[in-house]
């Protein structure tokens, strides 16, 4: 059963207006046999619609798309099928887009002028459940929580309980759960049910989902040395 779950394509939807664009994406794809091509949508409603009828497990969505654009095909898709990954492939750097995008529940987002090994990097990554961010938008996301002045209270996210709160301190400052389970003094099951029960309060779409909203309240800010 491990076998056959590997083997496996993964679906792929490719949400993109262009068509040279698109048509290139689409000969890049012929070139990860672990992924199979499932529609091409050019408008953010046809994305929603090949979402809703193929379920793919990852899209490559632009933003800049006629109708509903991509920012919100993605809102409504994660919303109904939250185990889609999506990865924003965009010309848009600026941190309105960005934020945006990853409010969303997006999981990546690249820029359109990123090499072909960058671009079947992020696919594969965020094909396995990761986030991923081109170094220009990780740098930029790095600025903009660094010199956040909002500061975390008890009040952020009352949903949580006191330790749930201070552990998603910590996931919003890069620690994986070993790590924190470690700090912490606790088992590696209480940690995964502790990271279950947060995901699901704040309906987080994953655990990058989570840490982008955890740094915008505030949180994951180390203690200055």
């Amino acid at each position: 059963m491990e076998k056959d779950n590997r083997m496996r394509k993964r679906k792929i939807l490719i949400a993109e207006d262009h068509p040279v664009f698109r048509d290139g994406l689409v000969g890049l794809l012929k070139s990860l046999p672990e992924f199979e091509l499932v529609g091409e949508a050019q408008t953010g409603e046809e994305a929603i619609q090949l979402a809703d009828a193929e379920r793919p497990d990852l899209i490559l969505m632009d933003i800049n798309m006629p109708g509903i654009n991509g920012i919100e095909a993605s809102r409504e898709i994660i919303a109904k099928h939250p185990r889609t990954g999506i990865l924003i492939l965009t010309m848009f750097d600026d941190d309105h887009s960005v934020f945006a995008a990853m409010r969303s529940g997006a999981r990546g987002y690249l820029l359109k002028d990123a090499s072909q090994q960058e671009i079947v990097r992020a696919i594969v990554a965020v094909g396995e459940g990761e986030a991923i961010f081109s170094s220009a938008i990780a740098r930029r996301m790095m600025y903009y929580f660094d010199t956040m002045n909002k500061k975390p209270g008890a009040d952020v996210f009352p949903e949580l309980t006191a330790r749930e709160r201070e552990i998603l301190d910590w996931i919003a400052r890069g620690g994986n759960n070993a790590e924190i389970a470690k700090q912490l003094g606790i088992a590696s099951k209480t940690m995964r049910n502790y990271v279950s029960n947060i995901l699901s309060k704040l309906h987080a779409a994953d655990r990058a989902h989570a840490i982008v909203m955890a740094r915008e309240a505030g949180l994951g800010k180390r203690d200055p040395s």
